[in-house]
């Protein structure tokens, strides 16, 4: 019986406790109704960079769409639907939180609504969106030269393609690719220490990997030579991009590569089957497995080969031959080492992430293909500036590789209020914040950068 007592005392202080934080969280009420605060006041270091790129003159300028529904004015429409990526938005009607309070007072220019945003991407036909991917290529010129370009430094491109995955049959030029996925199939360059994106294309879903390339290729060597790349230029590809026209694309505009070749295709296994077992080399690899590399020719051209299989005593026995992983490339070197440096190619899949994950390519709004092509463009815009906030201007070594959702989480997410203090506009933050040295520091180092034009 006693027992019974001590269960049953214990059981109702439980109920009580919860009772007692119950009521408490009850008695909290909640109004929407100040008119100062700030969704993300973060946000006012990303419309800092695009105040000092100039970048809703330079949207206005470029992008010239009188005349057509939804058209005047782009610029403020792109920085709108721009900053709503920054901060998340991966929805046309997400940009809805910009208008939020007094959000708008950070950004510097006029927000527009998502039905307004809707009618405008609508309004885009393929010549408008060649425009917009001038103004992305314009803008990295303008970031370059305030000190974000590679100068006379070697310049590494990735190019890669990625799945953008849809839901309704309704969106123009969703398709069934060779993944059996429904969706579009971009295609994206990005430099390989920084993550920029510093081209891209929306492509049908139905796009073969290569479609496409040898144009790609063309203009995103004349944008970063434009932007200033002095130095050599290294692309790398998978196999996926396996194309003679495009090595000789290459080689024309001066450019280095490695390209990773499909190793079941008859003149590579010959090659690769005639390598002398002497000349394979150990290099470093998983706990579980072995790898070692070895360098041939195929076609006059220098063939690197890296073959692979595990040494765990369970699995090996499943799969006890080598994988061959093989790519062509025209780099001077120890073939181990640029077998090394090709497999950082793997870095391309960071930057699609950042662009994908609560970002504008989670989601491809619109049924109008060429409307997509233009969001795809904003999300690039977007994903370019989150990079150059915590990069330009920046005293001393950063690591530039930082994952968007960290710099959204640290720099951009902060309730704020923007209040007038003794004549001065003042964003205040909450006390405490624990990256607000960080913050500081970066909108100093922007503040700090002399305002670009054309």
């Amino acid at each position: 019986m006693a027992v019974f007592e001590v269960a049953v005392t214990h059981k109702l202080r439980e109920a009580l406790s919860v009772s007692r934080v119950s009521r408490a969280l009850d008695r909290i009420e909640v109004t929407f109704d100040d008119p100062n605060l700030v969704a993300n006041a973060g946000l006012v270091l990303v419309a800092t960079l695009a105040d000092r790129l100039d970048l809703e003159a330079l949207v206005n300028a470029t992008v010239r769409m009188a005349g057509r529904v939804g058209g005047a004015l782009p610029g403020r429409k792109v920085l709108t639907l721009m900053h709503a990526i920054v901060a998340g938005a991966s929805h046309i009607d997400h940009a809805d939180v910009l208008r939020a309070g007094n959000t708008a007072g950070v950004l510097g220019h006029r927000v527009m609504a998502p039905s307004t945003l809707g009618t405008f991407l609508r309004s885009f036909t393929f010549g408008h969106v060649r425009q917009l991917e001038a103004v992305i290529g314009e803008t990295l010129t303008r970031a370059w030269r305030l000190g974000a370009g590679p100068g006379a430094r070697r310049l590494v491109i990735d190019i890669d393609s990625t799945i953008c995955q849809v839901a309704g049959k309704l969106k123009d030029g969703a398709a069934f690719g060779y993944t059996k996925v429904l969706g579009y199939h971009p295609i994206l360059a990005t430099r390989a220490d920084t993550g920029e994106v510093l081209h891209a294309r929306m492509r049908k879903g139905s796009a073969n990997t290569a479609r496409g390339t040898k144009r790609f290729v063309e203009e995103l060597i004349a944008r970063v030579r434009r932007a200033g790349a002095a130095g050599e230029i290294v692309i790398r590809f998978d196999s996926g991009y396996w194309s003679n026209d495009t090595i000789g694309v290459l080689g024309r505009l001066n450019v280095r590569y490695t390209m990773a070749v499909r190793t079941n295709n008859k003149g590579p296994a010959k090659a690769i089957a005639a390598i002398d077992e002497d000349a394979w080399q150990p290099i470093d690899y998983t706990p579980d497995g072995e790898a070692q590399v070895a360098e041939t020719t195929y076609k006059g051209r220098r063939l690197i080969v890296r073959r692979t299989r595990l040494t765990d005593a369970r699995q090996a026995k499943l799969w006890p031959d080598w994988r061959h992983f093989a790519f062509l490339t025209d780099l001077d070197g120890d073939a181990t080492d640029i077998d090394a440096f090709h497999r950082q190619h793997a870095v391309v899949e960071l930057a699609i992430r950042d662009l994908k994950e609560g970002a504008g390519l989670e989601h491809i709004p619109s049924g109008h293909f060429f409307a997509n092509g233009a969001w795809l463009c904003c999300a690039v815009l977007a994903h370019n500036l989150t990079r150059w906030t915590v990069t330009v201007g920046q005293p001393g070594p950063v690591d530039q590789l930082t994952v968007a959702r960290t710099v959204r989480t640290r720099l951009i997410a902060i309730p704020g209020r923007l209040v007038n203090h003794a004549g001065k506009p003042t964003l205040r933050g909450p006390l405490n914040w624990p990256w607000r040295h960080w913050f500081e520091k970066r909108l100093d180092a922007l503040r700090m950068l002399e305002p670009l034009t054309g």
